[in-house]
């Protein structure tokens, strides 16, 4: 699938880029070229000295560049067959502090992501989106909703050019940078006695990052344009994850803060007219859907008042189960 291809990564950097670097390398020798597209040459170096990437210098490529600025993208896009987004600013409170930057960086960054591709002629582009695209309740769930969109259309822009645009959705990623596992292990290594829950009822979907990566891999191998994939995973409590982080610490109810969910969706009622289920995930299809779209998506279509919601998922996580999955994090 992936080989004599160069593959470009925007926020190459970051947990889900590292990670998917790590997996395409190691698994398709006769890729051609990885480009890690990024705005940290810090992070650049850091990454290009860990051990997972010294056997494959020969491959990797790093390219300082901001999603922003559109005349670099057009420089880092030539000769790339894939481009994989995966840039954006995604920490909820500094997106609602800072709402113009997130636009510049998310929805902006998004356009320029889509004339760069169609001009170098890129053959395929998955752009990654996040539960808190769906039904946004937030400035950075607004945001990648409003990103999900400009890609979509994308494919109505390309013209006989035909550069393919795809999107895949998830929810939050267990032990990323960022995510509730890290901080409430560092609460109870620095001696907490008890942590801190917004809200006892709350539920997330779980996802590993080695099922993001395999989510994208896929969707690079199926997509024919338009489609936004959703896989079918588990959802936890989040009471739950903490007594699997800590068994027995007390628990805090501090509220819910500005711009959370107590429950997240990948699905809305309002989707489940265009979604086709299948075994291992959901396609939502756009609502211009080409005809290679409409034939190659054989899948079963959903009830009318589905809906794929983190507290209504029939797919549930124990205690036990959690523990098990942190400990390979």
């Amino acid at each position: 699938m992936l080989n004599n291809k160069t593959i470009l990564i925007t926020g190459g950097t970051g947990s889900f880029g590292k990670k998917f670097a790590k997996t395409v390398l190691g698994r398709y020798p006769n890729l051609k070229k990885v480009i890690v597209y990024s705005r940290d040459e810090y992070k650049q170096f850091l990454m290009s000295n860990m051990s997972e990437f010294k056997p494959h210098m020969d491959k990797i490529r790093y390219f300082i560049g901001d999603v922003r600025d559109k005349e670099r993208l057009y420089r880092a896009f030539d000769g790339v067959d894939i481009v994989v987004h995966a840039a954006a600013l995604k920490q909820i409170p500094a997106c609602e502090y800072n709402p113009f930057e997130a636009v510049k960086t998310n929805v902006l960054g998004s356009q320029n992501i889509i004339n760069a591709a169609i001009d170098r002629r890129v053959q395929k582009v998955v752009a990654l989106s996040t539960d808190k695209a769906c039904a946004p309740v937030n400035l950075y769930g607004a945001t990648k909703l409003c990103s999900d969109k400009l890609f979509i259309a994308g494919n109505s822009y390309s013209g006989t050019r035909q550069t393919c645009f795809s999107v895949v959705r998830y929810g939050n990623v267990a032990g990323s940078r960022g995510s509730v596992i890290p901080f409430f292990k560092k609460l109870v290594e620095e001696g907490a006695t008890e942590l801190p829950i917004t809200d006892f009822n709350m539920t997330r979907f779980w996802l590993k990052l080695e099922q993001a990566v395999e989510m994208v891999l896929g969707a690079i191998e199926r997509m024919q344009g338009g489609e936004l994939y959703v896989r079918k995973i588990p959802s936890m409590r989040i009471t739950d994850l903490a007594e699997a982080v800590a068994p027995g610490i007390k628990l805090k109810e501090v509220g819910i803060r500005p711009g959370e969910k107590i429950h997240e969706q990948m699905i809305t009622r309002e989707d489940a007219r265009n979604t086709l289920e299948f075994d291992n995930y959901f396609v939502i299809l756009p609502e211009i859907c080409n005809a290679d779209c409409v034939k190659l998506q054989q899948g079963k279509r959903v009830a009318d008042d589905f809906e794929y919601s983190s507290g209504k998922n029939t797919w549930w996580l124990s205690v036990d189960e959690m523990r098990k999955l942190i400990k390979e994090i």
